[in-house]
């Protein structure tokens, strides 16, 4: 926790937090993260986050080097009220018969639209040949990157997609800059690929979002609990070009993180069946925070609204929903999944949880 605090009797259990990105919407997890420090008996061994997760994760980090839980929690209010004041002044805001229903999308926001048509018929290196990224400028300012750095209470992984060879590149706590970050959350059809010694990178969430497998070497917890901001599953089908292309996001941010999950479940299938060595590989319990309902209803414009109030709302919504999960599963901790992984891996089944 804070500088050399040591983990002490009071948190009873222990588990690692892994961040998905989702733009705006990475203010659930901040709720997530409030309602899980203000608890206090859970002590987060380690942090895995792409996009918006690595900059709740890097917050989240700074804040518990000044001060704890506490401090965590206050960093990442400030963060986000932070988040909300740089994009008072963007064209893309919600128009006046949005607000007036209560619908915090930007489908009909002129700004948006002008955006969303432009970026699929020309290239940020044509449109925006300077660089301007005001999300660096605030990253930068905000987060003392050394303090991160120094966290070594909480090991930190952030994910990006190398450009050249399509691997992914995780980045461990010691390696963190507002280049790695920024890489991963850099979506290539807004910014320029984000360059770190050499070597292009994109958003983390092609091909980890979020990574799990550095907590399966490098954590002693044997929980991983995955707040989840992008669904897995979600009926019907998408009839619009707009939501076509929105569910084909979804679908393409969640495949790498499906393939961790069926290997987590091969390994635990082998080991119930002792074909494999609980010697050499061990076994993993998996959760999933998330409020399926509430944010299936959220369009995938709205993870660009940044205004106070809808922030909040998501804050709410992921305090309520961590809330639940811990009143529901904290004596799991250590003991067992909540998610049956099977059922998810094999057909995206609704009932996979236990």
């Amino acid at each position: 926790m804070a500088k050399n605090e040591q983990r002490t009797a009071k948190h009873a259990k222990s588990l690692n937090i892994a961040l998905q990105g989702g733009g705006s919407h990475g203010a659930f997890t901040w709720g997530v993260l409030d309602r899980i420090f203000e608890d206090g008996r859970i002590w987060i061994e380690a942090i895995s986050g792409t996009s918006a997760g690595a900059m709740n994760a890097v917050v989240a980090a700074q804040g518990m080097y000044d001060g704890g839980g506490a401090g965590a929690r206050a960093e990442l209010e400030r963060f986000w009220r932070a988040v909300s004041k740089s994009g008072e002044n963007s064209p893309i805001r919600r128009n006046a018969i949005d607000k007036l229903h209560g619908n915090w999308s930007l489908d009909m926001s002129p700004g948006y639209v002008w955006m969303d048509m432009l970026s699929r018929i020309a290239s940020p290196y044509d449109t925006n040949p300077l660089r301007i990224n005001p999300l660096r400028a605030l990253v930068e300012e905000f987060i003392d990157f050394q303090k991160v750095r120094d966290c070594a209470d909480m090991p930190i992984f952030i994910s990006a997609t190398n450009v050249e060879t399509g691997r992914v590149r995780i980045f461990q706590r010691e390696e963190i800059t507002v280049d790695v970050v920024m890489a991963s959350a850099c979506l290539p059809s807004v910014f320029h690929a984000v360059e770190i010694d050499g070597i292009p990178y994109w958003d983390g969430g092609f091909m980890g979002n979020p990574v799990l497998s550095p907590f399966i070497d490098q954590s002693p917890s044997s929980d991983i609990a995955i707040v989840q901001i992008n669904p897995v599953e979600r009926k019907g089908t998408p009839r619009t070009a707009r939501d076509i292309q929105n569910r084909v996001n979804e679908i393409t941010f969640n495949a790498s993180l499906l393939k961790e999950l069926r290997t987590i479940e091969l390994v635990d299938r082998l080991l119930e069946t002792g074909r494999l060595s609980g010697n050499e590989f061990r076994r993993m319990n998996v959760h999933i925070i998330e409020a399926t309902e509430a944010m299936n209803n959220l369009g995938a414009s709205s993870k660009m609204n940044s205004e106070w109030d809808f922030l909040v709302h998501l804050k709410d919504i992921g305090r309520a929903a961590a809330a639940q999960w811990i009143e529901r599963h904290f004596n799991d901790i250590g003991e067992r999944s909540t998610v049956d992984l099977r059922a998810m891996v094999d057909d995206f089944g609704s009932n996979a949880k236990r």
